[in-house]
């Protein structure tokens, strides 16, 4: 079975549609995933800034981070998607994008990086850039409306 939780640790509150968790299943489930235990937490750049800092050193923004949580080898997928919604705000404008397509574009990828994709060279950015296409067409977005930020 996949299970997903959402939380959102946004100061502003609110809620995000159950379409994310519905999206992320959906693309585990694409990728041959019989058993999950993931949850997508939606957050701030401050948050994402402290994870990037302690997990990899690096003292810059993202808007996403996955931890996969057990063995890459296990057929299980455990682990947490950290998203910044902010961050997503402004990758929506910068590249002229509905703000929930960015933001679905994101639960996409960290779910991707879940299962073992990277996106360390040119070569696998390409190939998660498509995947990501492939199922925002496949599965859709414009459901996903986030009201954590406002």
């Amino acid at each position: 079975m996949i299970k997903i939780r959402q939380e959102c640790e946004i100061k502003t509150a609110g809620t995000v549609s159950d379409y994310a968790t519905k999206l992320l299943t959906d693309v585990l489930a694409a990728e041959n995933v019989l058993s999950s235990d993931c949850t997508i937490i939606f957050t701030d750049d401050d948050y994402l800034s402290e994870l990037k800092k302690k997990f990899f050193g690096l003292n810059q923004l993202t808007d996403v981070i996955a931890f996969r949580l057990n063995d890459y080898t296990e057929k299980e997928v455990e682990g947490e998607i950290y998203i910044s919604l902010p961050r997503a705000r402004e990758n929506a404008t910068q590249y002229s994008e509905p703000y929930g397509r960015e933001v679905a574009r994101l639960i996409i990828h960290g779910g991707l990086h879940l299962l073992g994709y990277d996106d360390q060279t040119d070569s696998e950015q390409a190939a998660m850039r498509s995947l990501e296409e492939k199922y925002l067409e496949k599965f859709g977005w414009t459901e996903l409306i986030t009201e954590c930020e406002q």
